[in-house]
């Protein structure tokens, strides 16, 4: 183990979750676009989060909140706007258990609010926030959905029951059938068949 003086050893982003109005449009972009891989689905009756690979056991993560009406904006990056409510959290991915233990550990010594250790079933985390109050999360994954084939029947990666018709699409015939074509503002963006 660690001691809590030492300097955590990241791996990279275990994932950074965004949040999104429409989850089939983002699994159509990022995995039949971008070519990011979806490697795991959770779905609730409040909430899907889905997690899309962009290098080995670093991964974006989306949130589609269910009876949520969100007001969507184009933001050029680097410019400061009130309304940035894209970004929900950054997850630092660490490499184990006794890494995570360490890392919650040092926050505690240095004086930092920190929760419990949270199973998530395919990753574990701990949750913090920097001192401008940015949300953090460090994490490692249990079951590496980033370390394997897409397998949708796999239901600790793939537990959302009620998936959007993107991933029935995947799951059938290993891509998506059409994808949202995108504009700098967002009044222009339409789905365009494949």
């Amino acid at each position: 183990m660690t001691a809590p003086d030492e300097q955590p050893r990241w791996r990279g982003v275990n994932h950074l979750a965004l949040i999104t109005p429409d989850m089939d449009a983002t699994v159509r972009f990022y995995h039949g676009v971008l070519g990011a891989r979806l490697v795991a689905t959770i779905g609730t009756p409040t909430f899907r989060h889905y997690f899309f690979e962009i290098g080995d056991g670093n991964t974006l993560a989306f949130f589609e909140y269910a009876d949520a009406h969100l007001e969507t904006f184009a933001k050029p990056a680097g410019v400061p706007d009130p309304r940035a409510s894209q970004f929900d959290h950054l997850s630092l991915n660490v490499a184990d258990a006794d890494a995570l233990d360490a890392l919650r550990d040092r926050l505690l010594t240095h004086g930092c609010e920190v929760t419990e250790i949270v199973d998530h079933g395919f990753i574990r985390s701990i949750y913090f926030s920097d001192p401008a109050g940015i949300a953090l999360e460090a994490s490692y994954w249990v079951n590496d959905a980033t370390a394997r084939d897409l397998d949708a029947t796999n239901r600790a990666l793939f537990a959302d029951y009620d998936p959007v018709p993107a991933v029935s699409e995947i799951v059938e015939g290993g891509r998506v059938k059409s994808w949202p074509r995108t504009t700098l503002t967002p009044d222009a963006a339409a789905v365009d068949p494949a």
